[in-house]
């Protein structure tokens, strides 16, 4: 057993493997979700080098870690944690669908590399989740 400041330290080593595996979890989950609620193949644009499907999923993702971030920092309970990371993933889907709804033409202008399209759909998924982080302060 591990004694003295090192001990101290490392003795929240199972909360944070357990965290960071939730974590882990909650982000592949995310972009299975998010890539099949897109009507085009996010990984399979970016491997083929389309800028603009990378900076809108790309965007994406970072709306939904900084929430899932502030849900870790705030959560009472790992379940607790969870919960509020689903939220988000919840939250950033909405944020998709509405940005689809006012601009119908972008599910084809991402997939043709229109880049200030997908760019667009990037900030508004990590202005989104900014502000999805900031209300999970609680």
């Amino acid at each position: 057993m591990i004694t003295g400041e090192i001990g101290t330290s490392l003795s929240g080593m199972t909360a944070f493997l357990s965290y960071f595996g939730a974590s882990v979890i909650l982000v592949i989950l995310f972009l299975i979700v998010y890539g099949r609620v897109t009507p085009y193949k996010e990984f399979a644009l970016i491997s083929g080098g389309n800028l603009a499907a990378s900076l809108s999923y790309g965007g994406a993702l970072l709306g939904f870690a900084f929430p899932l971030s502030s849900a870790i920092s705030h959560s009472v309970s790992l379940v607790d944690m969870v919960i509020w990371g689903i939220v988000a993933l919840i939250v950033q889907i909405i944020t998709f669908l509405v940005v689809r709804l006012s601009m119908p033409a972008i599910v084809s202008d991402i997939p043709a590399n229109q880049v200030a399209k997908g760019c667009f759909l990037g900030i508004v998924s990590v202005a989104t989740g900014i502000i999805n982080a900031a209300c999970m302060t609680y």
